[in-house]
C-alpha cells in the first residue's frame, strides 16, 4: 500500500478518535440516591434516645427490653454499640457524616430520619443520602409556602413567605452538584434525586385560615418542588399529623390529616405518592419520656415507626414490596 494512502489511513483514525473524545460523557457506575426528608420540628425529631433508668419509650429501653428488642435489634452490634450504617449518609443543618443513632435530630434524640434510612438502606443497593430540613414552628402556610401559592392572606408575597422552601430548593441544587463539598468519600458518585418525604402539619393546624388552604398549598408545594428541582414525578411520600392518635378530636387536627391524605388520592399524583397513617404509631405521656402530645410525646418507638413507615411506603414507589428483603450488607 501507498505511504500517502497509509499517511491518509492514519490521519482519518485520529480525527474519527478525537471526535469520539469529544463527544463522549465519562459516568460511572458508582450510584446515589438522594431523598429529601423535610418539615418542621416532628421531622427534626423529639425521640428520646437515653432516659433514667427503665424510663418508657426511650430507644435505649426498647433496644433492652426483650419485648421490643427483635424491632429494634438492627441499629446495634455485637457488643452492643449504634451500628454506623456504611450506605447511608445524612446531612442536616451544618453536619454531614453516615447515618447513626444521634447526631441528626433534637438534642438526645431521633427522628424519622432513622427509620426511614434503615428501611430505604437495606432494600436499595445503591449508596444513599438523606437531605434533613426540619426547622421548628414553620407552617406550609408560611416559610414553606410554595411559589404557586402567592402571598399570604392576600397580601404581595413577603420574605419570609417561602423562606424555607427556597433554602431546601438552594442547598439540594448544591449537594446534587457539588456532592464532594459535602460528602468527599461521594465525589466520584453520580447522584440521583430519587424521592421526597415530608412530616409536617403542627402549625398549619393552629389556624383555621391556614388549615383550609393546606390541601391547596400541599398541592402546590408538590408540583412547585418538582418543577423546581426538575424531577416530573418525583416519589412523594406524606406522614400523616397523627400527634394524639385516634382519640384526636379537634377539628383543626383532623381536616389537616385529611388534607395530607387527600392529596395523595388527586388523579395527578395517586400514582406517585403515598399518605403514611401515624396515629397508631401515637403512644401516650404514661408509656413515654414526656407528655408533650405535640412532639409525638418524645416516644422514641413512634419516631422510628414514622420513619420506618415512610421508608416502606418510598420503596413501593419505587418498584420494591411491602415489606422488601433486607439486602445483604457489610457490618
Amino acid at each position: 500500500m501507498p505511504k500517502s494512502i497509509i499517511f491518509l489511513l492514519f490521519i482519518l483514525v485520529q480525527t474519527l478518535s478525537l471526535n469520539a473524545l469529544e463527544n463522549f460523557s465519562i459516568t460511572t457506575n458508582k450510584k446515589v440516591k438522594v431523598f429529601i426528608l423535610a418539615g418542621q420540628s416532628n421531622m427534626e425529631g423529639h425521640g428520646l434516645i437515653k432516659g433514667k433508668p427503665g424510663q418508657k419509650g426511650t430507644l435505649e429501653t426498647l433496644v433492652n427490653d426483650p419485648k421490643s428488642l427483635k424491632e429494634f435489634k438492627g441499629l446495634i452490634d455485637s457488643k452492643g454499640d449504634w451500628i454506623v450504617r456504611d450506605d447511608v449518609w445524612i446531612s442536616w443543618l451544618n453536619k454531614n457524616g453516615k447515618l447513626t443513632v444521634g447526631g441528626y435530630a433534637g438534642k438526645g434524640s431521633i427522628g424519622p430520619e432513622l427509620g426511614f434510612g434503615w428501611e430505604v438502606g437495606n432494600y436499595l443497593k445503591e449508596q444513599i443520602i438523606l437531605l434533613k430540613f426540619g426547622p421548628g414552628g414553620t407552617s406550609l402556610a408560611g416559610p414553606w409556602r410554595p411559589p404557586s401559592s402567592g402571598g399570604k392572606d392576600d397580601k404581595p408575597r413577603g420574605e419570609q413567605d417561602g423562606s424555607q422552601y427556597k433554602l431546601l430548593v438552594k442547598k439540594t441544587k448544591d449537594v446534587l452538584s457539588n456532592v464532594g463539598k459535602y460528602f468527599p468519600s461521594l465525589t466520584e458518585y453520580d447522584l440521583e434525586l430519587a424521592g421526597f418525604g415530608w412530616h409536617q402539619g403542627w402549625n398549619d393546624g393552629c389556624s383555621m385560615q391556614d388549615t383550609k388552604e393546606y390541601k391547596k398549598n400541599l398541592k402546590n408545594f408538590i408540583n412547585d418542588i418538582r418543577k423546581d428541582l426538575k424531577v416530573d414525578s418525583l416519589p412523594f411520600v406524606i406522614a400523616g399529623s397523627g400527634f394524639g392518635g385516634w382519640n384526636q378530636s379537634i377539628d383543626r387536627r383532623l381536616m389537616i390529616i385529611e388534607a395530607q391524605k387527600s392529596v395523595t388520592e388527586l388523579p395527578e399524583f395517586k400514582s406517585s405518592s403515598k399518605y403514611v397513617e401515624t396515629r397508631g404509631f401515637f403512644r401516650d405521656g404514661s408509656v413515654s419520656p414526656r407528655p408533650i402530645r405535640y412532639h409525638w410525646c418524645c416516644n422514641a418507638e413512634t419516631y422510628w415507626l414514622i420513619g420506618q413507615g415512610m421508608g416502606k411506603a418510598m420503596n413501593e414507589l419505587l418498584g420494591g414490596l411491602d415489606n422488601p428483603s433486607p439486602k445483604t450488607r457489610k457490618k
